[in-house]
């Protein structure tokens, strides 16, 4: 596990949080409609960056008791894309044995992918998840491109 694909970053108004991103020069790339995104990708150099609805991000690290927005949940979540269901397994087992809490076993996912969820010593939650299409670049990094 040495590298991080993507940070996403809930956002209570994902219409404004896109056009406020798109005034300061990103370029993005929308999945679902412009007026109602389900998640919205930036086509960043490094490390990508996602908004997601926070309540919605919530619920997908856990649906019967996701973490409490505001005190206890920043919106923030780091994630490691997997090339194989098998390493989303390991990692998330190696995570565990390292002492990090996992918060979501690994399951097929609502997307069509597979993955899971732990905090890290200090709370930070990191997805980490594969998906059957996905891509990666000469640097293991997630290719984004428009649907």
């Amino acid at each position: 596990m040495n590298r991080l694909n993507l940070i996403t970053l809930g956002t209570k108004d994902i219409v404004k949080a896109h056009e406020f991103f798109k005034k300061l020069g990103f370029d993005t790339s929308i999945r679902g409609s412009e007026s109602n995104p389900d998640i919205i990708f930036f086509r960043n150099e490094g490390t990508r960056i996602a908004l997601y609805p926070i309540e919605e991000l919530a619920l997908d690290i856990n649906e019967e008791n996701p973490p409490k927005i505001g005190d206890g949940f920043p919106g923030i979540t780091l994630a490691y894309n997997a090339k194989t269901m098998e390493e989303v397994d390991e990692v998330l087992k190696k995570a565990e044995i390292a002492g990090a809490k996992i918060e979501k076993t690994p399951k097929k996912t609502d997307w069509g992918g597979y993955g899971g969820y732990f905090t890290d010593l200090d709370g930070y939650y990191w997805e980490v998840a594969y998906g059957e299409l996905w891509e990666f670049d000469e640097s293991d990094m997630l290719v984004i491109e428009d649907q």
